[in-house]
């Protein structure tokens, strides 16, 4: 069998002629103005001052309530795990990343905006309880405000994040994955800033009766939020999250199931919330079944169900980036490497040995694209084609031709290194698609 080349012999960039044509442009008289509201620039301003205002407004509450030194510590502590669920979620996102100002906007929700909703919320609850329920003992209130009010209105304060998104960023949702991602995301926002919360308690708890030692009630806090259950508010919004995903891959005609999917997941949602809440209000044994009988199986079910979905949008690239090669756009090696994160990596690393980071930029676009072309392509197959699908697969491949010299050669060489590549078949029922130029 024959060497395999090393990346150094690669040799010169290879030249394309040829280009594919441009998305013809529109031919109109003179733009339409686009109305105030509908400027982008003008919605960006708008959810950046909401975000801020709510974020200041959650500063001021929390610190209210714990003290500088109470919030100092309480962000400290809470801060620990949200870089692991974070890397987590970006872990599962790697097949396809979505833009980081969606992440940035899930996360800075969570954090502020939801937050702020549901402290005001549950202090009115709180008092109405109290007030309409004379006769309820203080555990039956508890009981009532945990179980029944806070998770009800947190689940839907997080779960208007990604109905937003949902309405207005369709093109965000391709499919499970991307709603469980960015509601894992916003439920991590979440968590942390009622974790600085009841962390800064706890520690001004500690300061003014002077416990110390394991049994001190931040210790305690620590333990049963950071420690034992960090993963709780992000599996909560991520049942919100898979109904909004589910919804994102029903055809147009399923109009029923678009609907029934987010609220169906949204209540599993608050059912899990309410459980969760509901089972430490009761007593210790209570809430250890809750945790070893329904939430670590569910959480174990949810890791294998993001997993798996995680594979399928691999599966998806395998499948659909075949009729590109028969249409002279790839060559055969690279709907194997692409469908393969570790060939993946192993292309840009011979890119850039071969041609500097300028190359690795280059392969990395070029994947991008790729995948959004074959999960673009996935959605016409099964019947739910983008209003704009064929500009939008133009502008893609056009894009991607423009890589092509330096992406190209890395891609084949890194599948032909890993997993020689073997004919697929091409989808049925998939749309047309035109010959590449110069094939």
């Amino acid at each position: 069998m024959a060497r395999p080349r090393e990346p150094e012999e690669f040799g010169p960039r290879p030249v394309y002629a040829d280009a594919p044509p441009k998305p013809p442009e529109p031919v109109a008289a003179a733009p339409a103005r686009k109305r105030f509201w509908r400027r982008r620039g003008v919605r960006i301003g708008a959810v950046a001052t909401v975000l801020t205002l709510a974020g200041l407004a959650i500063l001021g509450l929390v610190w209210s309530e714990t003290g500088t030194h109470g919030m100092l510590v309480g962000g400290g502590l809470a801060l620990l795990p949200v870089p692991l669920l974070i890397a987590g979620f970006l872990w599962l996102d790697r097949v396809a990343p979505g833009p980081w100002r969606y992440r940035i906007f899930a996360f800075a929700w969570g954090a502020f905006a939801a937050t702020l909703v549901a402290m005001l919320a549950n202090t009115f609850a709180a008092r109405w309880i109290a007030t309409g329920l004379p006769t309820a003992s203080s555990r039956e209130a508890d009981l009532w405000g945990m179980a029944v009010v806070a998770p009800v209105v947190e689940e839907a304060a997080k779960a208007a994040a990604i109905l937003l998104l949902f309405l207005f960023r369709r093109h965000y949702f391709a499919g499970l994955v991307d709603g469980l991602v960015l509601a894992g995301i916003i439920g991590t926002g979440f968590a942390f800033t009622e974790n600085i919360l009841y962390l800064g308690r706890a520690y001004e708890e500690n300061q003014t009766f002077g416990d110390s030692g394991p049994l001190a009630t931040v210790t305690v806090t620590f333990v049963a939020r950071v420690v034992f259950s960090p993963f709780a508010h992000p599996l909560f919004t991520a049942m919100a999250g898979i109904g909004f995903g589910l919804a994102a891959m029903t055809v147009a005609r399923q109009r029923v199931r678009r609907v029934l999917f987010p609220v169906a997941g949204l209540l599993l949602a608050m059912a899990l919330h309410s459980l969760w809440n509901g089972s430490a209000v009761m007593n210790g044994f209570v809430f250890l079944g809750a945790y070893a009988f329904v939430m670590a199986p569910v959480f174990g079910l949810l890791v294998w169900l993001a997993v798996w979905s995680r594979g399928g949008k691999l599966r998806t690239i395998r499948d659909q980036l075949p009729a590109y090669a028969h249409a002279g756009w790839l060559v055969p090696a690279e709907p194997v490497a692409l469908a393969s994160l570790r060939t993946r990596k192993l292309a840009r690393t011979l890119a850039r040995h071969a041609h500097g980071d300028e190359a690795r930029r280059a392969v990395a676009d070029y994947t991008r694209s790729a995948t959004t072309l074959a999960l673009l392509r996935a959605q016409a197959t099964q019947g739910r084609p983008a209003k704009d699908y064929a500009a939008r697969e133009q502008a893609l491949l056009a894009h991607m031709w423009q890589n092509k010299a330096l992406a190209q050669p890395a891609l084949t060489r890194a599948a032909y290194t890993t997993t020689p590549p073997s004919p697929w078949p091409l989808p049925q029922g998939a749309p047309h698609l035109a010959k590449a130029p110069g094939t």
